[in-house]
């Protein structure tokens, strides 16, 4: 029948054979597999990933030529699994942007860590800011419509707020164990003074009553 497995003469199973599509979407989820498993400091062990993708340990440096390659490319690939179907995200104020993105980077801490790693390591390939055209024009109409002061960076305003999100996200549980404060409240007390933070950037009085609630699926764009 189709798509059953065949048999060879021997009466071993043979596996289908994989597309190099399909073996690279395989090696990236295991690649993420392993890190989330594991921690990103753990280090990556290119056999083990090709273990658990089930494919040859060969086939990582022929499809992607180094180990940092393929860090950099599952990185790659799950901040556009996280930003597709939501591109609302893009239409909201800037203070609205920025707390929603410091929300959703709360819950993908080893992907932040990640970022750090490879930007530390020196890899000039890996941006930063991958859709930063898009960051660009929604700086623009911050400042077209108000949500910006008119003689605002608009560009050092975004690095220094996704920098302040991302140090944070970095040292949280640190932080938490040095001051003894439980982790969760003081996420919840680092958004709010986050939000101080991006307000007075914006020119505006914080909100005390702002929702800081988690971020909802539109939020979680980079």
């Amino acid at each position: 029948m189709n798509g059953e497995p065949k048999v060879s003469e021997t009466g071993r199973t043979r596996r289908r054979r994989r597309s190099r599509q399909e073996t690279e979407a395989d090696l990236l989820d295991a690649a993420r597999r392993l890190l989330q498993r594991d921690g990103v400091l753990a280090g990556v062990n290119l056999r083990e990933i090709a273990t658990e993708a089930g494919v040859n340990h060969g086939q990582i440096y022929q499809y992607f030529g180094t180990r940092q390659a393929l860090l950099r490319a599952s990185v790659a690939d799950l901040v556009e699994h996280q930003s597709a179907d939501r591109e609302g995200h893009w239409e909201l104020p800037f203070t609205e942007r920025r707390a929603a993105m410091f929300r959703h980077r709360l819950t993908e801490p080893e992907l932040v860590k990640l970022e750090a790693l490879l930007a530390l390591d020196g890899d000039e390939d890996f941006s930063a800011l991958p859709r930063f055209a898009q960051t660009r024009r929604s700086l623009a109409r911050d400042q077209e419509q108000g949500a910006l002061p008119a003689d605002a960076d608009t560009v050092a305003a975004h690095v220094m707020t996704a920098a302040a999100q991302m140090g944070y996200v970095i040292f949280r549980e640190v932080y938490a164990r040095d001051t003894g404060i439980p982790l969760a409240e003081l996420d919840e007390r680092a958004e709010r003074m986050y939000a101080r933070m991006v307000a007075g950037i914006a020119g505006q009085a914080p909100d005390p009553d702002r929702n800081t609630g988690e971020a909802d699926d539109n939020d979680a764009s980079a």
